[in-house]
Protein backbone atom coordinates (compact mmCIF):
# COMPACT_ATOMS: atom_id res chain seq x y z
CA UNK A 1 0.00 0.00 0.00
CA UNK A 2 1.28 3.43 -1.10
CA UNK A 3 1.28 5.67 1.98
CA UNK A 4 3.48 8.78 1.02
CA UNK A 5 4.03 10.70 -1.80
CA UNK A 6 7.88 12.46 -1.42
CA UNK A 7 8.35 15.79 -3.80
CA UNK A 8 11.75 17.42 -4.88
CA UNK A 9 11.32 21.07 -4.77
CA UNK A 10 13.67 22.76 -7.44
CA UNK A 11 12.19 22.15 -10.81
CA UNK A 12 9.20 20.50 -9.22
CA UNK A 13 7.39 22.07 -6.71
CA UNK A 14 8.95 25.45 -7.53
CA UNK A 15 8.56 26.16 -11.48
CA UNK A 16 11.09 25.38 -13.97
CA UNK A 17 12.35 29.48 -14.90
CA UNK A 18 12.39 30.09 -19.16
CA UNK A 19 16.02 30.28 -20.74
CA UNK A 20 14.50 33.92 -21.76
CA UNK A 21 14.36 35.07 -18.10
CA UNK A 22 17.85 33.97 -17.54
CA UNK A 23 19.25 35.18 -20.94
CA UNK A 24 18.03 38.56 -19.61
CA UNK A 25 20.25 37.93 -16.14
CA UNK A 26 23.03 37.33 -18.25
CA UNK A 27 22.72 40.35 -20.52
CA UNK A 28 22.38 42.82 -17.30
CA UNK A 29 25.09 41.37 -15.87
CA UNK A 30 27.23 41.06 -19.03
CA UNK A 31 27.77 37.18 -18.95
CA UNK A 32 27.99 34.89 -21.91
CA UNK A 33 24.90 32.78 -22.32
CA UNK A 34 24.65 29.80 -20.02
CA UNK A 35 27.59 31.16 -17.98
CA UNK A 36 24.80 32.27 -14.60
CA UNK A 37 24.14 28.53 -13.93
CA UNK A 38 27.42 27.63 -14.59
CA UNK A 39 29.25 30.56 -11.93
CA UNK A 40 25.67 29.81 -9.39
CA UNK A 41 25.35 25.67 -9.64
CA UNK A 42 28.68 24.57 -10.74
CA UNK A 43 30.60 26.58 -8.04
CA UNK A 44 32.36 25.00 -4.47
CA UNK A 45 30.51 27.85 -2.96
CA UNK A 46 27.00 26.28 -4.00
CA UNK A 47 28.05 22.70 -3.06
CA UNK A 48 29.03 24.20 0.54
CA UNK A 49 25.54 25.82 0.45
CA UNK A 50 23.92 22.26 -0.42
CA UNK A 51 24.96 21.11 3.03
CA UNK A 52 24.93 23.92 5.40
CA UNK A 53 28.41 24.94 5.49
CA UNK A 54 27.52 28.10 4.14
CA UNK A 55 23.85 30.18 4.43
CA UNK A 56 22.12 31.87 1.24
CA UNK A 57 23.65 34.99 2.15
CA UNK A 58 27.64 33.74 2.22
CA UNK A 59 26.90 32.33 -1.29
CA UNK A 60 25.74 35.35 -2.71
CA UNK A 61 28.49 37.14 -1.23
CA UNK A 62 30.75 35.04 -2.14
CA UNK A 63 29.70 34.43 -5.52
CA UNK A 64 28.37 38.08 -6.53
CA UNK A 65 32.23 39.53 -8.05
CA UNK A 66 32.13 36.32 -10.12
CA UNK A 67 28.84 37.88 -11.64
CA UNK A 68 30.37 41.45 -12.05
CA UNK A 69 28.70 42.54 -8.69
CA UNK A 70 31.11 44.42 -6.47
CA UNK A 71 29.39 45.44 -4.12
CA UNK A 72 26.97 44.21 -0.99
CA UNK A 73 24.48 46.73 -2.29
CA UNK A 74 24.74 45.36 -6.07
CA UNK A 75 24.38 42.10 -4.69
CA UNK A 76 21.85 42.40 -2.67
CA UNK A 77 19.30 44.20 -5.39
CA UNK A 78 20.17 41.35 -8.14
CA UNK A 79 19.37 38.56 -5.55
CA UNK A 80 16.13 40.63 -4.76
CA UNK A 81 15.13 40.53 -8.77
CA UNK A 82 16.44 36.93 -9.39
CA UNK A 83 14.69 35.26 -5.93
CA UNK A 84 11.26 37.61 -7.11
CA UNK A 85 10.97 35.69 -10.06
CA UNK A 86 11.01 32.17 -8.45
CA UNK A 87 7.25 30.86 -8.50
CA UNK A 88 5.33 27.23 -7.30
CA UNK A 89 4.39 25.47 -9.78
CA UNK A 90 0.93 25.75 -9.87
CA UNK A 91 -0.02 22.68 -11.56
CA UNK A 92 1.93 20.68 -8.95
CA UNK A 93 0.26 22.78 -6.40
CA UNK A 94 -2.78 22.23 -7.17
CA UNK A 95 -2.35 17.98 -7.14
CA UNK A 96 -0.12 18.07 -3.49
CA UNK A 97 -3.49 19.81 -1.96
CA UNK A 98 -5.20 16.97 -3.67
CA UNK A 99 -3.32 13.88 -2.42
CA UNK A 100 -3.21 16.10 1.73
CA UNK A 101 -5.03 14.50 3.72
CA UNK A 102 -4.88 11.06 1.41
CA UNK A 103 -1.31 10.34 2.19
CA UNK A 104 1.69 11.86 4.05
CA UNK A 105 3.31 13.93 1.75
CA UNK A 106 6.96 15.28 1.83
CA UNK A 107 9.59 17.14 0.36
CA UNK A 108 13.23 16.25 0.03
CA UNK A 109 15.68 18.49 -1.68
CA UNK A 110 19.27 19.49 -2.16
CA UNK A 111 18.65 22.77 -0.93
CA UNK A 112 20.58 25.18 0.58
CA UNK A 113 19.77 26.18 4.74
CA UNK A 114 16.37 27.91 4.95
CA UNK A 115 13.82 25.79 2.50
CA UNK A 116 11.05 25.99 4.91
CA UNK A 117 10.61 29.70 4.51
CA UNK A 118 10.42 29.38 0.93
CA UNK A 119 7.22 26.73 1.38
CA UNK A 120 5.99 29.19 4.09
CA UNK A 121 5.98 32.23 1.95
CA UNK A 122 4.38 30.07 -0.56
CA UNK A 123 1.67 29.18 1.77
CA UNK A 124 2.04 25.55 1.48
CA UNK A 125 4.32 24.30 4.36
CA UNK A 126 1.37 22.94 6.42
CA UNK A 127 0.87 20.57 3.23
CA UNK A 128 3.85 18.61 4.08
CA UNK A 129 4.49 16.39 7.33
CA UNK A 130 7.98 16.18 6.57
CA UNK A 131 10.75 18.90 4.82
CA UNK A 132 13.96 17.32 4.47
CA UNK A 133 16.62 19.96 3.10
CA UNK A 134 19.92 19.18 2.67
CA UNK A 135 21.09 22.37 4.29
CA UNK A 136 19.84 21.99 7.33
CA UNK A 137 20.40 18.31 7.54
CA UNK A 138 24.09 18.03 5.98
CA UNK A 139 23.47 14.89 3.18
CA UNK A 140 22.39 15.44 0.31
CA UNK A 141 20.80 13.14 -2.59
CA UNK A 142 21.81 10.75 -3.78
CA UNK A 143 23.28 9.85 -0.82
CA UNK A 144 20.76 6.63 0.94
CA UNK A 145 20.92 8.46 4.12
CA UNK A 146 18.78 11.66 2.98
CA UNK A 147 15.84 9.18 1.25
CA UNK A 148 16.20 6.70 4.94
CA UNK A 149 16.12 9.96 6.93
CA UNK A 150 12.93 11.30 5.07
CA UNK A 151 11.25 7.68 5.28
CA UNK A 152 12.06 7.00 8.79
CA UNK A 153 10.17 10.74 9.98
CA UNK A 154 7.38 10.14 7.45
CA UNK A 155 6.72 6.43 9.87
CA UNK A 156 6.91 4.32 6.30
CA UNK A 157 8.47 1.52 4.70
CA UNK A 158 10.85 2.45 1.01
CA UNK A 159 8.18 0.37 -0.75
CA UNK A 160 5.24 2.64 0.75
CA UNK A 161 6.26 5.23 -0.45
CA UNK A 162 6.35 6.88 -4.13
CA UNK A 163 9.54 9.64 -4.42
CA UNK A 164 9.24 12.31 -7.56
CA UNK A 165 12.07 14.11 -9.05
CA UNK A 166 13.54 15.75 -12.07
CA UNK A 167 16.89 14.51 -11.57
CA UNK A 168 17.44 10.94 -13.12
CA UNK A 169 20.53 10.58 -10.66
CA UNK A 170 18.03 10.57 -7.95
CA UNK A 171 15.01 8.50 -8.93
CA UNK A 172 17.58 5.40 -9.19
CA UNK A 173 19.03 6.15 -6.04
CA UNK A 174 15.21 5.79 -4.72
CA UNK A 175 15.00 2.68 -6.67
CA UNK A 176 17.27 0.81 -5.60
CA UNK A 177 16.57 1.42 -1.64
CA UNK A 178 13.01 0.26 -2.92
CA UNK A 179 11.05 3.07 -3.49
CA UNK A 180 8.63 3.40 -6.22
CA UNK A 181 10.20 6.37 -8.12
CA UNK A 182 8.65 9.11 -10.97
CA UNK A 183 10.91 11.33 -13.10
CA UNK A 184 8.97 14.64 -12.85
CA UNK A 185 8.72 16.16 -16.86
CA UNK A 186 5.43 17.80 -16.57
CA UNK A 187 2.54 18.42 -14.06
CA UNK A 188 0.49 16.34 -16.18
CA UNK A 189 2.54 13.93 -16.70
CA UNK A 190 3.13 13.33 -12.96
CA UNK A 191 -0.66 13.00 -12.38
CA UNK A 192 -0.91 10.84 -15.01
CA UNK A 193 1.64 8.50 -13.89
CA UNK A 194 1.05 8.68 -10.14
CA UNK A 195 -2.93 7.70 -11.16
CA UNK A 196 -1.56 5.02 -12.97
CA UNK A 197 1.11 3.99 -9.80
CA UNK A 198 -1.35 4.27 -7.39
CA UNK A 199 -4.06 2.29 -9.38
CA UNK A 200 -1.76 -0.82 -9.95
CA UNK A 201 -0.55 -0.67 -6.73
CA UNK A 202 -4.47 -0.92 -5.07
CA UNK A 203 -4.90 -3.33 -7.26
CA UNK A 204 -1.85 -5.63 -6.50
CA UNK A 205 -2.67 -5.16 -2.97
CA UNK A 206 -5.89 -5.97 -2.97
CA UNK A 207 -5.49 -9.42 -5.11
CA UNK A 208 -2.88 -10.40 -2.34
CA UNK A 209 -5.45 -9.68 0.62
CA UNK A 210 -7.80 -11.55 -1.91
CA UNK A 211 -5.46 -14.67 -2.02
CA UNK A 212 -4.50 -14.84 1.32
CA UNK A 213 -7.86 -14.88 2.48
CA UNK A 214 -8.66 -17.42 -0.29
CA UNK A 215 -5.44 -19.69 1.05
CA UNK A 216 -6.50 -19.94 4.88
CA UNK A 217 -10.54 -20.82 3.89
CA UNK A 218 -8.52 -24.10 1.85
CA UNK A 219 -6.68 -24.50 4.77
CA UNK A 220 -9.16 -24.79 7.47
CA UNK A 221 -11.09 -27.33 4.72
CA UNK A 222 -7.91 -29.33 4.81
CA UNK A 223 -7.47 -29.66 8.66
CA UNK A 224 -10.99 -30.37 9.02
CA UNK A 225 -11.20 -33.45 6.65
CA UNK A 226 -9.42 -36.53 7.21
CA UNK A 227 -6.37 -36.65 4.68
CA UNK A 228 -5.94 -40.48 4.66
CA UNK A 229 -9.47 -41.01 3.01
CA UNK A 230 -8.73 -37.51 1.00
CA UNK A 231 -8.31 -36.48 -2.24
CA UNK A 232 -6.03 -33.71 -0.87
CA UNK A 233 -3.68 -35.98 1.08
CA UNK A 234 -0.34 -35.21 -0.16
CA UNK A 235 2.10 -37.59 -1.02
CA UNK A 236 5.65 -37.73 1.10
CA UNK A 237 7.25 -35.17 -1.01
CA UNK A 238 4.32 -32.49 -1.41
CA UNK A 239 5.40 -29.31 0.41
CA UNK A 240 3.11 -26.17 1.34
CA UNK A 241 3.60 -24.31 -1.95
CA UNK A 242 2.48 -27.41 -3.88
CA UNK A 243 -0.77 -27.25 -1.63
CA UNK A 244 -0.91 -23.86 -2.70
CA UNK A 245 -0.32 -23.95 -6.92
CA UNK A 246 -3.88 -25.53 -7.77
CA UNK A 247 -5.36 -22.43 -6.20
CA UNK A 248 -2.45 -19.79 -7.57
CA UNK A 249 -2.27 -18.57 -4.01
CA UNK A 250 1.24 -17.59 -2.50
CA UNK A 251 0.96 -16.17 0.92
CA UNK A 252 4.55 -15.96 2.41
CA UNK A 253 2.83 -14.58 5.98
CA UNK A 254 1.13 -17.85 6.21
CA UNK A 255 3.47 -20.22 5.10
CA UNK A 256 6.13 -18.34 7.62
CA UNK A 257 4.00 -19.01 10.49
CA UNK A 258 3.52 -22.53 9.27
CA UNK A 259 7.49 -23.14 9.24
CA UNK A 260 8.11 -21.94 12.68
CA UNK A 261 8.21 -18.11 11.62
CA UNK A 262 11.48 -18.69 9.02
CA UNK A 263 11.41 -16.25 6.55
CA UNK A 264 11.13 -18.31 2.90
CA UNK A 265 11.86 -15.48 0.82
Amino acid sequence: MIRAIIFDFGRVISAQKPLSLFRSYEEHLGLAPGMLNRIMFGSLDWQKALVGRKTVEEFWYDIGPELGLNSRDEIDAFRRRYQSDEAANGEVLDLIRRLHGRYKLAVLSNSPPGLTQWLAHWKMLDLFDVVYCSGDEGVIKPDPAAFGITLQRLGVEPEEAVFIDDTKEHIEAAKKLGLHGVLFTTADALEEELDRLLRSKRAKDKRKQNGCALFRFHQTKVEKTDLGNSPLRPDPLTTESDLLRPHGVVCRSWIGERLGGRDTR
